[in-house]
C-alpha cells in the first residue's frame, strides 16, 4: 500500500539508501522498488511492479525479481536484482529502468554489460565511479565500471568457499552479501563465514576485520564472533553491521576492529 507513515505497507524490505531528501527502499517480496519522502513519511512505488519479471522500463512499467540492496550515487540508483542474477539502473529524475550489467542466466562470467553473468548479488555499493557487488552465491566480489557496464571480479573465486584472507582471486568468501565503502576499502558482511572483511580497493588486499566462528562475543578484530551478519553500512570511522541470527546491531571501530 502506498500512503503515509504507518497506513503504508511493505512486504520484507531489505535494502535502503538515500539522497538525502528521500528513501529509496528495496521492498523485496513485492518487487518493487519504493521511495519514501523523509519529511512527510509519504510512500510511493519508484519502479517495479508486485508481478515480477525483467523487463527494462519507466517507473511501474518495469519489473524486478526478489531486488536485495540499492545504492545511489546522487544521480542514479543501483539495484541488485538478486533473483534476476542482474545489476539494474534507475534514472532517479525520470525513473527509467535499465540493466546495466548482467542476464536472467545465472553465471560467473566477466564481460561488459549484459554479457556478464551474476548468481544471486545481493550487496552492492558505489565509489561514485564504479560499483562493488556482493555476489553471493558465486562467494565472490565484482567490480562494474558504471560509464562502461564492464564486469571484473575484484576479490574471491567463483564457486570455491572459504575463509582465505589473500589478494583478489586468491581470498575466499562464503556467501558474501552487504558491502559498504569509505572511499578507500570495502568492508563486505561475509554473511555464512560469520565474519567482516575488508578489501583495500588499490590493492585488491583482503583481511578479516573482526569475526571468526559463530556466537555472539564483543571484542577486537578475531576475538569477536558474530551470527549470520548481513547488512553493513559506515560513517567513515565505524561500521554498523545488522548481526541477523543475533537479532543485534553491532558497531566496529575501522581503526582497531573493536567491536
Amino acid at each position: 500500500t502506498n500512503a503515509t507513515g504507518t497506513s503504508a505497507t511493505f512486504k520484507y524490505p531489505r535494502g535502503m539508501t538515500s539522497d538525502g531528501t528521500n528513501l529509496y527502499v528495496v521492498d523485496n517480496s513485492n518487487h518493487l522498488i519504493r521511495k519514501i519522502v523523509i519529511s512527510t513519511g509519504a510512500v510511493t512505488t519508484f519502479a517495479g511492479s508486485t508481478s515480477s519479471g525483467s523487463t527494462d522500463a519507466t517507473g511501474t512499467s518495469a519489473r524486478f525479481n526478489l531486488p536485495m540492496e540499492i545504492t545511489t550515487d546522487g544521480t542514479n540508483l543501483y539495484v541488485a536484482d538478486q533473483n534476476n542474477h542482474m545489476i539494474r539502473k534507475i534514472v532517479i529524475a525520470t525513473r527509467v529502468v535499465t540493466t546495466l550489467a548482467g542476464s536472467t542466466s545465472s553465471g560467473s562470467t566477466n564481460a561488459t554489460g549484459t554479457s556478464a553473468r551474476f548468481n544471486k548479488p545481493r550487496g552492492i555499493t558505489t565509489d561514485g565511479t564504479n560499483l562493488y557487488v556482493g555476489d553471493s552465491n558465486n562467494h565472490t566480489i565484482r567490480k562494474i565500471v558504471i560509464s562502461t557496464g564492464a564486469v571484473t571480479t575484484l576479490a574471491g573465486s567463483a564457486g570455491s568457499s572459504g575463509t582465505t584472507n589473500g589478494t583478489g582471486t586468491s581470498a575466499r568468501f562464503t556467501s558474501p552479501w552487504d558491502i559498504a565503502t569509505d572511499g578507500t576499502n570495502l568492508y563486505v558482511a561475509d554473511r555464512n563465514n560469520h565474519r567482516i572483511r575488508k578489501i583495500v580497493i588499490a590493492t585488491k588486499a583482503v583481511t578479516t576485520l573482526a569475526g571468526s566462528s559463530s556466537g555472539y562475543t564483543d571484542g577486537t578484530g578475531t576475538s569477536a564472533k558474530f551470527n549470520y551478519p548481513n547488512g553493513i553500512t559506515t560513517d567513515g570511522t565505524n561500521l554498523y553491521v545488522t548481526d541477523g541470527g543475533n537479532n543485534r546491531i553491532r558497531k566496529i571501530l575501522i581503526s582497531s576492529g573493536a567491536v
